[in-house]
């Protein structure tokens, strides 16, 4: 079973539009689905953007 449960359920769409925005900005080319074929170095580096644009985000808020 899958850790990876979105809390809110509503916010799918939003949050593969949010992965695909990050994947773009950093040069790997995700498709819709299953993207088993890229590297971890390549995943890492997509969740890390958006790690980052989150926290960038966060302390924006906090102005």
């Amino acid at each position: 079973m899958s850790k990876n449960n979105i809390v809110v359920p509503e916010a799918k769409d939003a949050l593969e539009r949010f992965k695909m925005e990050a994947a773009a900005e950093v040069g790997v080319n995700l498709k819709q689905g299953y993207n088993g074929d890229i590297t971890a170095r390549q995943a890492g580096s997509v969740g890390g953007q958006m790690v980052k644009k989150m926290i960038e985000s966060y302390e924006r808020g906090l102005k």
